[in-house]
């Protein structure tokens, strides 16, 4: 029995007969190993036997406040004693409006409509419908299509796995959506072989990423593409940071041809780059944001799509529906969580904390490129990925039975046995994603730093 007198046979035996993981490839282990957590306090993790771990991913680059955090856990209890639920199908309710116009006062531009959903996945599948039926209110229906990048990943539901770039994910789901064309993604470490043109500088890889944007959409015919969807940094892959100029040259790209510019920032949103969204960080403005996470530090479920002012223009004079939403989009509790969480960023100043603190995660991480395994370091803010290699010199990555041997052979669990959650992945080139609670600071990084260092170390010497 655990301190909290939980049967921890009985709970394993639940999870092994009962529950089915996501994203879980089952048959690898005895069910019984299923690592169970059963609370969180500030940065840290505990399972249901008592160890404790270094949240190094934030959950899933969620938990942006730290756990345990007891004012949102009150404000979602206060709200659920005085309106538990009501949908937002032809009604309101105060707490989606209220935190409808404070996330509109915070939003680059004229980001003024702020449609709720559950989830990043229905806030990706919200834009790109609303996409397709903006051009056919103002005249232009052949206008569906949707360019995205290489390994990118926009969620699960048909459209936003349609867009999403990882054929991995998307083969067993065949036939998905049709009209989602893949550009080149940002990831400047193999610009040579992307673009197949050698030395590139950032800004020049930049360009020519953003230029194969362009020429898609010329490809396609600019009379058929709706829409560009992309995150201010790329997630699956490794965290590719955007290069100097790429979106302002993305901006040009998609007023010459009248496509619409979705960030994705799902992830980004929220502190985790150290600004509330992308635009602000980067220094662009969308026509869409697609948010979640975040918004209310995972401790109630809630997504977002905001859209510029132009968009929600053929809805206003009666005769055109959005006929779109979901039963829990804007929930009350969830709404009342997120006001209380963004009035935690304020009172904490997370955002300047997370700004003032990214030189030195940045810093503590690249010390690990003297490892012979570490080929590459990047990101922004507090999201960051480690790329491993077999040869530091040419950049030659491991195959793909190499890269199972490695992540999943041995990675993922000696680095949460060591006392580290965080993601070994490969999407892409193997790598270590790290997005800690934004409450973290030298301390935290330098135990991460520690033991990646000893497991890297450990990992190399089994090759």
């Amino acid at each position: 029995m655990t301190q909290d007198n939980t049967d921890v046979a009985s709970v394993l035996k639940a999870a092994q007969d009962h529950l089915w993981l996501h994203f879980t490839r089952y048959g690898s282990a005895d069910a019984t190993d299923t690592p169970m957590i059963v609370r969180g306090e500030g940065a840290y993790i505990y399972d249901i036997h008592g160890k404790r771990y270094l949240d190094g991913l934030a959950g899933l680059f969620v938990v942006q406040a730290g756990h345990g955090r007891a004012e949102l856990a009150e404000a979602a209890a206060e709200q659920a004693r005085k309106l538990a639920f009501f949908p937002l199908w032809s009604y309101a309710h105060p707490k989606a409006a209220e935190l409808a116009a404070r996330l509109a006062g915070q939003t680059p531009g004229d980001l003024n409509r702020v449609f709720f959903t559950s989830g990043g996945g229905e806030a990706v599948e919200t834009a790109w419908k609303l996409a397709k039926q903006y051009f056919k209110a103002v005249g232009k229906p052949s206008k569906h299509k949707v360019i995205s990048r290489e390994i990118a990943y926009h969620g699960t539901p048909h459209g936003a796995l349609s867009i999403t770039g990882i054929p991995a994910f998307k083969q067993p789901f065949e036939p998905l959506v049709p009209g989602s064309v893949r550009v080149p993604n940002t990831n400047h470490y193999r610009a040579d072989e992307i673009s197949g043109v050698p030395g590139m500088t950032p800004e020049q890889y930049g360009r020519w990423a953003a230029d194969r944007v362009a020429r898609a959409i010329e490809m396609e015919g600019p009379d058929t593409v709706a829409a560009v969807f992309v995150e201010p940094v790329q997630n699956a892959g490794g965290c590719f940071p955007p290069p100097p100029g790429y979106f302002q040259r993305l901006r040009e790209i998609c007023d010459r041809y009248d496509v619409l510019l979705v960030s994705d920032e799902v992830i980004c949103a929220f502190g985790r780059l150290g600004t509330m969204f992308g635009g602000e960080k980067f220094d662009y403005v969308p026509d869409m944001i697609t948010c979640a996470k975040g918004l209310t530090s995972g401790y109630s479920p809630m997504g977002a799509m905001i859209a510029g002012e132009r968009l929600f223009e053929p809805f206003k004079n009666g005769d055109e529906t959005f006929s779109h939403g979901y039963t829990f989009g804007g929930h009350p509790v969830s709404a009342a969580v997120a006001m209380a969480n963004l009035d935690l960023f304020e009172r904490e100043d997370l955002l300047g904390h997370v700004t003032k603190n990214e030189p030195v995660f940045r810093a503590t991480l690249e010390r690990l490129l003297d490892l012979p395994i570490v080929g590459d370091v990047r990101g922004a803010g507090y999201f960051y990925g480690i790329e491993l290699v077999k040869d530091k010199t040419t950049k030659e990555t491991f195959t793909a039975e190499e890269s199972e041997r490695l992540l999943r052979g041995f990675m993922s669990k000696a680095l949460f046995d060591a006392g580290l959650y965080c993601r070994a992945d490969d999407r892409g080139d193997p790598v270590i994603q790290l997005a800690p609670p934004l409450i973290c600071g030298p301390a935290e990084f330098d135990e991460i730093e520690s033991i990646l260092r000893s497991v890297l170390t450990q990992a190399w010497d089994r090759l």
